[in-house]
């Protein structure tokens, strides 16, 4: 999948599932500086407040690679949150 460039001080967000009603779409643009994991976890819920419940059980994929929380992610970076997933 393609993304268009980034502009500065922005990040795209790829969403995945149960994460795209409440945030309005597939994608969303959050002003980032950079930061940690962490950090992205409280602009997202700051963005769009009705993605909280899922955010702190959602794992958020770097460049393809799931991340921990003190991973750090740069402006432009490839990220996904991937909501909890349940089966049976």
């Amino acid at each position: 999948m393609q993304h268009s460039l980034p502009r500065d001080g922005t990040l795209q967000v790829l969403l995945f599932a149960g994460l795209v009603e409440p945030a309005g779409g597939r994608t969303l643009d959050i002003p980032w500086s950079g930061g940690t994991v962490a950090d992205l976890r409280r602009a997202l819920a700051e963005a769009r407040p009705g993605l909280e419940p899922l955010l702190s059980r959602s794992a958020i994929a770097v460049s393809g690679a799931l991340a921990a929380e003190e991973t750090r992610v740069a402006v432009g970076a490839d990220v996904a949150v991937l909501p909890p997933v349940s089966g049976g």
